[in-house]
């Protein structure tokens, strides 16, 4: 739709615009991003420093970016989509020559003000462009193996270069969130049973050849799927990092221990407390009641991010609303399994309350996505 169609409909215009946010959507955002503003207070033992102040800033940040985002109109966004695209993916290489390197990986660049993970920036605008492919593409054309190829590399490419950075977590964010825009955007569900059987087969093949002359992994990644089946078998070494988190996941019961009571967040048994683990603190000293809590807020925000690709009739926006629903999804799904031990171990931040600058910039930059799909569809 152009933006002369979208003006003969009555598009927001000036201050109109700010009426029509959805308000709804910022609170829940703004609140999630309080809980983790206490839970990283918490962590540091009752102190702003070293992680609460500088999460604050960059919320105040993040929400000034979603403004601007929201306020632009989305046909800008679909018109720079495969700029912004190009761009990520060329900030993605910069990280091989010039990223800085921290706990054995090298996925940020120094800003100096902050560190930059193009990774994290790459998850949206990757969004963004295969929404823009879909809006160009000719329905009819959606499962022609032909355009089914072009988004699989759009999306095999970026998550190349995070993997070997590496970050595997990342990696299979941008992959799962590609592959479900595509099937929302109507490619056949047959391509995902072939792939989905292939994945099967795999997997089978991997377990099989096991102790073989064909053994398809090295022995030490077998014992990390040890692990991950059971971390009792090495709890002081690959698994001490899910023993203690289930400890603490225990250990709060129905209503928590209390604010900076958990004694695994605060004698610090639980490592990566402040981002990967942060939801085990929170369910420690909270209990069921407030991971439940955090969970249905966490869930409000996906049912308005469907509810503004409902309400849009441009397939661009709608799809860029579902995308960033997808995206968010799969943040706090992955980490609330690995976690509690039902995922491997894959480095996934959750979103907005683990401390980082990059993820809660890009999110909070995507939801302003969602405004902007919200504000100027057509009334």
């Amino acid at each position: 739709m152009s933006y002369l169609e979208y003006t003969q409909k009555a598009i927001p215009t000036g201050v109109n615009k700010v009426l029509h946010l959805n308000w709804a959507l910022i609170l829940l955002t703004s609140a999630v991003c309080c809980v983790g503003f206490m839970m990283l207070y918490s962590v540091a033992g009752g102190s702003f420093r070293p992680w609460a102040m500088p999460q604050i800033q960059r919320f105040i940040m993040g929400l000034s970016v979603m403004f601007f985002v929201a306020f632009v109109p989305i046909w800008f966004w679909r018109n720079i989509s495969a700029v912004a695209y190009i761009g990520s993916i060329l900030l993605l290489l910069a990280v091989e020559f010039f990223g800085s390197t921290q706990m054995g990986a090298q996925r940020w660049i120094d800003l100096g003000f902050m560190r930059l993970q193009p990774s994290e920036l790459t998850k949206v605008t990757l969004v963004m462009l295969l929404a823009a492919y879909y809006d160009w593409l000719d329905p009819k054309l959606t499962s022609h193996p032909l355009y089914v190829a072009i988004p699989v590399g759009l999306i095999l490419f970026p998550a190349g270069l995070t993997f070997i950075q590496p970050d595997l977590g990342t990696a299979l964010l941008m992959m799962m969130g590609g592959a479900a825009l595509m099937f929302l955007a109507g490619v056949h569900w047959l391509y995902f049973a072939v792939v989905g059987s292939m994945g099967g087969g795999l997997v089978a093949a991997v377990f099989l050849s096991r102790g073989t002359g064909w053994q398809l992994l090295q022995d030490y990644q077998y014992r990390r799927i040890d692990t991950f089946l059971d971390p009792t078998s090495d709890p002081l070494g690959a698994g001490y990092h899910i023993t203690q988190s289930q400890i603490a996941l225990g250990s709060g019961g129905w209503t928590g221990r209390g604010f900076m009571q958990g004694t695994q967040s605060q004698l610090n048994f639980l490592p990566e407390k402040h981002t990967d683990f942060i939801f085990t603190t929170l369910a420690e000293e909270f209990g069921f009641v407030g991971a439940v809590s955090l969970l249905v807020l966490y869930l409000l925000i996906l049912v308005f991010c469907v509810y503004t690709a409902v309400k849009t009739k441009d397939r661009f926006a709608s799809l860029v609303s579902l995308g960033v629903a997808v995206t968010f999804f799969l943040y706090f799904a992955i980490n609330m399994a690995m976690v509690m031990g039902l995922a491997p171990v894959v480095g996934v931040p959750l979103p907005l309350v683990s401390y980082g600058g990059s993820a809660m910039l890009v999110l909070l930059a995507a939801f302003g996505l969602v405004q902007s799909a919200h504000i100027h569809r057509p009334r």
